[in-house]
């Protein structure tokens, strides 16, 4: 089963490939949900999971110029109190690599792969069932009232539970052998799930590995399921929706935006959108309007699972971010049925393709919350969920996610993709420091040739003084003030960004003064624009 958060719009912006990882701090390894554990509690609930115990600055590559921290005039230290993770350890990403697999894993494999091969050339996943004709009858008699047919009184579809999916795989493998086409007289069915033809390649390992683990490499269980997920995929027309253009309504409520420290795209969940009354209530106000949401949600998610790697090795999995700041919270009906309704629909249909589920700016009463339900949570099932208070929230993205890859509003330096910041982009690294409490801290740049310098600054929550100047190396040069130290508070644009032409060599200063008690993340980078002549 899925770990699938539902609220996510139909959306192209899986972005290209990711960029190579820039010299920061090794990411803790991210985890494949489970199945039917992993779906995460209703949409608001969180705690905090995880908390940096160190920070690194982060090199930016010189260009033409070198930079450095200098950290200056101390005006009082703290000793900083050592807090407890909240969550132990964090179970690895599984591998996908058939030899990394233990013995009962390949095991496990290779007779679900039996299985599946004898459903492809029996045609079980495309063909109806074969039903016996049903017996002549004699014509009724002149006048006779005429009674209406079983298949006219009941209603042509029932959702069928599955209460007992080792007893159906059993039923099925003896169908198998009972097939009325005989294997050598029919060729085999080609079947396809995520653009990947089961069994043609090692890609097709990929798959169902994911559907053994969601079923704890329960063979029978996992086939079940795998046959299921393909019939439902053909009634809901999968591949014809994939095509539909469902509009763009909902582009601001679930967006992915770069990758984490792993390659995983991310996906933003925006729960707060929904306060938006003409939004909730084309969204969500009748039967009509929920349907069209689930199909939305499935076709987004089709879309972005259809540009992963499945090849062994490659990142086959999704970290999602939900952003519970203003959330309607559980007493808006209508969202939350149509919240369970795609979860239980992405849980049995989508099994393993989330990494991560990091909930963000969570309030209080779903801190509580978590807190109540952690000690029922398996061990490996608590190592998919990360939950941090709105004060935690981008030092808990950061330890996933590098900063050039975080939006802006949600503490990073990263902007959509256009072209209002043409400066920088996702490939630019960005250096991160810390600022302890009551210290003032230098960024010295050194540069190295005549040329334009531009960078970008900001200090996450500011309550900091920030000013800039360039120093020249000859001794009779005059220090140029290139930004005023100025108070930034935390309403104030999030982001600085400016240049200077350097005409002889020197360094530039970025000087940050925090007068606070807490300590504070400068996120930082540079360019070097040679001049012309």
């Amino acid at each position: 089963m899925a770990d699938e958060i539902p609220i996510t719009p139909p959306s192209d912006l899986v972005p290209p490939t990711p960029p190579p990882a820039a010299s920061q701090p090794e990411a803790p390894a991210l985890t494949k949900p489970e199945s039917k554990e992993d779906a995460p509690p209703p949409p608001p609930s969180l705690l905090e999971v995880t908390e940096s115990e160190k920070e690194e600055a982060l090199a930016v590559p010189p260009v033409a110029a070198a930079a450095a921290v200098v950290e200056s005039e101390p005006v009082k230290e703290e000793a900083e109190k050592k807090q407890i993770p909240r969550s132990l350890i964090s179970f690895k990403e599984e591998s996908n690599v058939v030899a990394d697999l233990s013995d009962s894993e390949r095991k496990a494999l290779q007779e679900l792969k039996q299985l599946v091969r004898e459903a492809l050339n029996t045609h079980q996943f495309t063909s109806p069932k074969a039903e016996a004709p049903a017996p002549a009858q004699a014509p009724p008699p002149p006048g006779a009232p005429v009674s209406k047919s079983e298949s006219e009184s009941k209603p042509t579809h029932e959702p069928k539970i599955e209460e007992q999916p080792l007893k159906e795989a059993e039923e099925v493998a003896k169908e198998t052998a009972q097939s009325v086409v005989p294997a050598a007289a029919a060729a085999e069915e080609e079947v396809s799930i995520w653009g990947v033809p089961l069994l043609k390649d090692d890609k097709s390992d990929v798959i169902l590995l994911k559907f053994l683990r969601a079923r704890d490499f329960k063979v029978k269980d996992a086939f079940v399921m795998l046959r299921n997920t393909i019939q439902w995929r053909k009634d809901f027309g999968i591949d014809a929706l994939v095509e539909e253009d469902l509009g763009d309504d909902l582009e601001k409520v679930v967006f992915v935006h770069g990758y984490d420290r792993d390659g995983h795209p991310v996906c933003y969940n925006v729960f707060g959108e929904f306060q938006n009354k003409e939004l909730y209530q084309k969204t969500f106000s009748d039967e009509e309007k929920r349907t069209k949401f689930l199909r939305w949600r499935v076709q987004f998610l089709e879309k972005g699972i259809r540009k992963l790697d499945f090849t062994p090795g490659g990142v086959c999995s999704i970290f999602q971010v939900n952003d519970l700041k203003n959330s309607p919270g559980p007493a808006k009906k209508e969202l939350r049925v149509a919240t369970k309704q795609a979860l239980h629909l992405l849980q049995d249909n989508y099994p393993e393709f989330v990494a991560k589920q990091v909930f963000i700016n969570a309030p209080w009463w779903y801190l509580a919350f978590y807190t109540m339900i952690s000690p029922f949570l398996t061990q490996r099932t608590k190592s998919k969920f990360v939950v941090a208070s709105p004060a935690k929230t981008a030092e808990t993205l950061f330890k996933y996610i590098s900063p050039e890859h975080v939006p802006i509003q949600y503490g990073g330096l990263s902007v959509d993709y256009c072209d209002c910041n043409p400066e920088f982009t996702i490939e630019d690294p960005v250096a991160d420091v810390t600022v302890k409490p009551a210290t003032k801290q230098t960024v010295e740049i050194i540069i190295y040739e005549k040329c334009t310098i531009v960078w970008e600054l900001r200090v996450v929550g500011w309550e900091v003084s920030y000013g800039a100047e360039f120093v020249p190396n000859a001794e009779n040069g005059y220090t140029i003030i290139v930004q005023k130290a100025t108070k930034m508070s935390p309403t104030d644009e999030p982001v600085v960004s400016n240049s200077f032409k350097v005409t002889e060599l020197g360094k530039i200063l970025l000087k940050i003064d925090n007068p606070t008690p807490k300590k504070k993340r400068l996120l930082y980078r540079f360019k070097i624009e040679p001049l012309d002549y």
